[in-house]
């Protein structure tokens, strides 16, 4: 099954009103903005929407809300699971009821299963839907590295057709590449790493500064792909500075906080994650003045 959500997706924010409860109607705001703005594709309650912090109801609420929004320009792509292959299954089929596009699968964290347990847990889930498979490997969050080798044994499984890669290294991009087949799509999972993603093969990037950037970083990828190299080179070196500030702190806070500044009312973070310090908020408001997104 061959992947075909697109170059750019946004893994997109998780809107709350002052008493943190989920804001769908500012939620189809942004969701119309970012397609308007070049996302081919919307990763819903991931690491970015705060998946952990949201109820399996506010899940399943968001990804038809997706869907009705914006369903028929973008891939609705399903944040659906964690650390329990059982739960993750579930949800999972129900996603697949409700309409969405694919699936995103994080590596489970905190139980640091090896390398078998990852390819078991995500063969068990894979044979419960029939919609395409995104895995997701951030060994910073979860604790455990998605090696090359279980991804390329995952990649023989019919529906796992796409990686979200956020380790990090060149090295293993480069591993990768050599192991997948050619049409298993490999994004970058880190917004600084677009460009050597690309370079190695890669088909595009699931940002988080595409919130604030997304014309800029869609016209990245597409110049890089007509071979204007140099040119998506310069937007690579422009954008850098947003890349790096938007993980000033813990994700999403710097984004979400970027956004409440440029206006979009997104609210504040659920705990445990909390808002960002006066000192931080200082910095971002600079990069976005100097990039020109605040006026």
């Amino acid at each position: 099954m061959e992947s075909d959500f697109g170059q750019m997706l946004t893994a997109v924010v998780t809107p709350f009103d002052s008493n943190f409860a989920v804001n769908y109607d500012q939620f189809r705001k942004l969701l119309t903005y970012l397609v308007n703005e070049g996302s081919d594709g919307i990763v819903v309650s991931g690491t970015t929407g705060e998946a952990p912090t949201l109820t399996k109801d506010e899940k399943l609420k968001l990804f038809e809300v997706a869907l009705e929004e914006v369903g028929d320009r973008a891939k609705i792509i399903a944040g659906t699971c964690s650390y329990d292959t059982h739960q993750s299954m579930i949800l999972s089929q129900e996603a697949e009821k409700i309409g969405v596009h694919g699936i995103l699968a994080v590596a489970p964290y905190y139980n640091k299963p090896p390398q078998e347990g990852l390819y078991q847990h995500f063969k068990a889930i894979a044979e419960k839907v029939s919609i395409p498979i995104m895995l997701y490997n951030i060994p910073s969050r979860t604790g455990v590295n998605i090696e090359p080798e279980t991804v390329a044994r995952l990649s023989e499984i019919p529906n796992i057709c796409a990686l979200k890669e956020a380790a990090g290294s060149a090295d293993q991009l480069s591993v990768l590449r050599n192991l997948l087949p050619k049409d298993f799509a490999l994004y970058s999972g880190d917004d600084n790493m677009t460009l050597v993603v690309l370079t190695l093969g890669g088909k595009g990037v699931v940002s988080v500064a595409s919130h604030v950037a997304g014309r800029e970083i869609k016209n990245m990828i597409v110049l890089f792909k007509q071979g204007k190299i140099e040119e998506a080179l310069r937007l690579h070196l422009r954008l850098y500075s947003l890349f790096k500030i938007i993980f000033i702190s813990t994700n999403p806070i710097p984004i979400k906080a970027a956004l409440n500044l440029l206006g979009w009312s997104v609210g504040d973070v659920r705990l445990p994650l909390s808002k960002m310090e006066k000192e931080k908020e200082e910095k971002l408001k600079n990069t976005l003045l100097q990039l020109g997104y605040l006026s």
